[in-house]
């Protein structure tokens, strides 16, 4: 198994990141792979495949490009930098272009090198022939990136933060009552917390040991079922040299925020109790803060406070405190009427609007124990910047 070791300054300074390109590399790899993890992505793979693929069709550069930078268990290091904080957060488009920029400007031999590192190869002579030929290939990268953000990303990124946003306020809530071992426990697959000084990255064979002294980890949520590990690795002569002092594991929002669906709400529930009340009542299925109905809801605070305390008034909910935060959970009361109203249902209206609850950098919290973790190898047993 691949592991980090994480001295306790640099888990300490971890940090949740909302990252516009991360979210677009993930969309393309969700296109690349044409199949869907959860239902939203299915229905959102239904209309922008066609277009990708047409996209492609167009451009034989790109389509070479892609298939070459996405390999089967490593992503191409160019591709996948480490996103920087951004505080305050910058609008989507502007960190998108910024983030943008560090791929496009990447040098030449270090695209090519990157890409051979995918196929495995000791030099770019294994390229196919487009890419070989093509001298421009971080800004076809680029272009191919900025065609999946403006046309499949950035139409639906209001919806998309507000996932990302709820699911770091969840995982920050989760840090404040359990501790690392359930904040990170279920970002990757075989992911986990050791304890002490460790964090298992992946449960990949291939076991790679990397330790992050005086580093900045950053942890990145991203709507599509996608998931990788990247570290700066700055170019030497063409090459990539050691890695850097910045390290990142993007990872899916969990569960049921990944496809922004929600539970549905009863029709019955929403007439009796009003459909914000009702919306409230069926999201409490795992106790939540109130800054997390924001952001699953859409719902404006005050009016998630004013419901909230009509339905403690009426014994549907209880709140309680989990170390620096107040949880909202059902009571017993709650869950015998949500289980008893029959009848059709309806999803969730869904969240309507911009969520200014959460940060686009948020701190996960400095109790976090001493540790140096692990980075995880990849299943091909080369070491590079991103998987």
């Amino acid at each position: 198994m691949g592991r980090w070791r994480v001295d306790a300054d640099t888990l300490a300074g971890s940090r949740f990141v909302l990252s516009p390109l991360a979210e677009t590399v993930a969309a393309l790899k969700t296109l690349h792979r044409g199949a869907g993890a959860h239902p939203g992505e299915r229905q959102w793979l239904a209309t922008a495949l066609p277009r990708y693929r047409q996209r492609l069709a167009a451009d034989p550069v790109a389509a070479a490009l892609v298939r070459t930078a996405l390999g089967a268990c490593w992503n191409a290091t160019f591709l996948t930098p480490v996103p920087r904080a951004a505080a305050p957060m910058p609008d989507a488009a502007a960190l998108f272009a910024r983030e943008l920029a560090e791929v496009r400007a990447t040098p030449p031999a270090v695209v090519r090198a990157d890409l051979a590192e995918t196929l495995g190869a000791d030099d770019d002579s294994a390229l196919p022939p487009p890419l070989l030929r093509h001298e421009d290939l971080a800004g076809s990268a680029a272009g191919l990136l900025s065609w999946v953000w403006t046309e499949t990303v950035e139409p639906d990124w209001a919806r998309r933060r507000r996932i990302i946003e709820a699911d770091i306020l969840a995982r920050t809530a989760a840090l404040g009552s359990g501790g690392w071992a359930e904040a990170l426990g279920d970002l990757r697959p075989g992911m986990r917390w050791l304890g002490g000084d460790g964090l298992r990255t992946g449960a990949e064979p291939a076991a790679e040991s990397r330790e992050l002294m005086a580093a900045e980890l950053l942890f990145v949520p991203v709507t599509p079922g996608q998931s990788w590990l990247c570290w700066d690795m700055p170019p030497a002569d063409g090459r990539r040299a050691r890695p850097g002092r910045r390290y990142a594991v993007v990872y899916p929002c969990s569960g049921v925020l990944a496809d922004g669906a929600g539970p549905p709400v009863p029709k019955a529930l929403a007439a009796l109790l009003g459909p914000g009340r009702a919306e409230l009542l069926v999201a409490l299925d795992t106790p939540k803060t109130t800054s997390q109905l924001v952001a699953l809801t859409g719902l404006p605070l005050g009016s998630v406070g004013r419901h909230l305390r009509i339905l403690r008034e009426a014994g549907l909910v209880l709140r309680r405190r989990a170390g620096r935060s107040v949880l909202y959970h059902r009571t017993a009361a709650g869950r015998v009427l949500l289980d008893a109203v029959p009848g059709p249902q309806v999803g969730s209206s869904g969240p309507v609007g911009s969520v200014s609850s959460v940060s686009s950098v948020s701190s996960v919290g400095p109790s976090a124990p001493s540790a140096p973790e692990t980075r995880r190898g990849r299943t091909c047993g080369r070491a590079a910047g991103a998987w």
